[in-house]
């Protein structure tokens, strides 16, 4: 199907009331990065928001439509790829609970595969907070304070912005996860401080624990955050980014560019 052609109806769950998820993956020469993790999680999220999943969606099947969706947009080798889920249509208390999906691609210049040469601008969002529940991890198609952060960021003139959760802590940024580097230490907020549980956040800490390099998963405040020495954000299109400036501090990159070469350039 064409991407200018009309996929869903007017009554679509996700549509009218956030009532999906999605992943956002990374082809690269015709495979899909950390794709155990990343379908884990999908397979997770249904599971936690209660879809009934029919017997043909697979793992599987869905990694074959995916390739095939990328060979035929002639994308294969390096593309970014979106796997929206949704309930279907109808209201809150009526409808079916069996998953829909739409799977979609778009190329990708290879230079995404590289460490960012000069460093990201980001400030802070504070008119929008996230809850720390059940469904703060989830890559829910109710993504409407990240929507929010971007468009201040763009105001601003600004690369990404950082969420803040109820407490005022950090959450995430608007497409990634936070870490940084305080005196050697590398520190990200927990699952329970509210960010989304990022594929690319999850895989790097574990990688990090094996090699016996120290990560924390602590809460970090706004004043820790401009306190640190270095700041970088996570994702599963463009693995690390390093931040040149928080609002108007100057931020260094050697510990990121360390962590870079050492764990995310070898995947390439």
């Amino acid at each position: 199907m064409r991407a200018d052609q009309p996929v869903w109806m007017a009554d679509n769950k996700s549509y009218r009331y956030g009532d999906g998820f999605f992943e956002t993956m990374k082809m690269y020469k015709g495979g899909i990065l950390l794709q155990e993790n990343h379908f884990n999680r999908f397979f997770s999220t249904a599971d936690t928001l209660r879809y009934h999943i029919p017997t043909l969606i697979t793992q599987k099947e869905l990694i074959k439509q995916v390739k095939q969706l990328c060979e035929k947009n002639n994308c294969s080798g390096v593309a970014r790829i979106r796997l929206s889920a949704f309930r279907g249509n109808g209201g809150i208390y009526d409808g079916d609970n069996t998953l829909q999906y739409l799977i979609e691609c778009w190329l990708l210049n290879e230079t995404v595969n590289k460490l960012n040469e000069n460093g990201l601008h980001i400030g802070i969002y504070t008119d929008a907070r996230k809850g720390c529940d059940t469904f703060s991890n989830l890559k829910s198609a109710n993504y409407l304070p990240y929507v929010m952060a971007a468009q201040y960021a763009k105001e601003k003139k600004w690369n990404d912005c950082i969420v803040l959760n109820a407490a005022g802590r950090i959450a995430d940024a608007t497409i990634a996860n936070v870490f940084i580097v305080k005196d050697e230490r590398i520190i990200t907020p927990p699952l329970s401080e509210g960010c989304v549980a990022g594929v690319m956040r999850k895989w790097l800490i574990t990688s990090l624990y094996h090699e016996n390099i120290r990560v924390e998963e602590s809460p970090i405040t706004i004043n820790d955050l401009h306190s640190a020495d270095e700041i970088f954000l996570t994702n599963a299109i463009s693995g690390i980014k390093w931040v040149g400036q928080l609002e108007n501090k100057t931020l260094t990159n050697l510990k990121t560019k360390e962590i870079y070469n050492r764990f995310i350039k070898p995947m390439y």
